[in-house]
């Protein structure tokens, strides 16, 4: 009798660990598709972002460059002009962040270091263990006993 149902219980831990198997590979897939989606959003909003600054900041050039110009015209002195240099770089700059292939090519850059430089990804000191982490808990509670916080 305590034979059969060992038996019986250890099918029933087999059928259920595979069904908690089954349930953490969903959780981790759901995690993972989360946390994609989540980046995709972010990549959107700082595209959008740096159009919007793009905009701006084309407003701002065009303003400069008229008032350049125009102060270049009436005295006939080049140095009007000079400040147009760094100012066409930086709206040229913005213009490919905003609307051309900047961000693939900084994705190409990004892929290129973690297949062919991957040792500067490291993170210093490696990654936390579980044991570093209840270390670094147990020295924050000895500290909060040290030093408690005022009320």
């Amino acid at each position: 009798m305590g034979n059969y149902i060992s038996i019986n219980l250890e099918d029933q831990y087999r059928k259920n660990e595979k069904f908690l198997q089954s349930l953490n590979e969903i959780s981790m897939e759901r995690q993972i598709q989360m946390r994609n989606q989540m980046a995709q959003r972010q990549r959107a909003m700082e595209i959008a972002k740096n159009r919007d600054l793009f905009l701006w900041y084309t407003m701002f050039y065009i303003a400069a460059g008229t008032g350049l110009f125009t102060g270049f015209r009436r005295t006939k002195r080049v140095y009007f002009l000079f400040p147009l240099l760094p100012l066409t770089f930086v709206n040229l700059y913005y213009w490919d962040l905003s609307y051309g292939n900047k961000i693939h090519r900084i994705r190409m850059e990004a892929e290129h270091i973690m297949t062919h430089e991957s040792d500067m990804l490291e993170l210093p000191c490696g990654l936390p263990t579980p044991s570093s982490l209840d270390q670094g808990r147990l020295e924050e509670d000895e500290r909060k006993k040290i030093h408690p916080p005022l009320p």
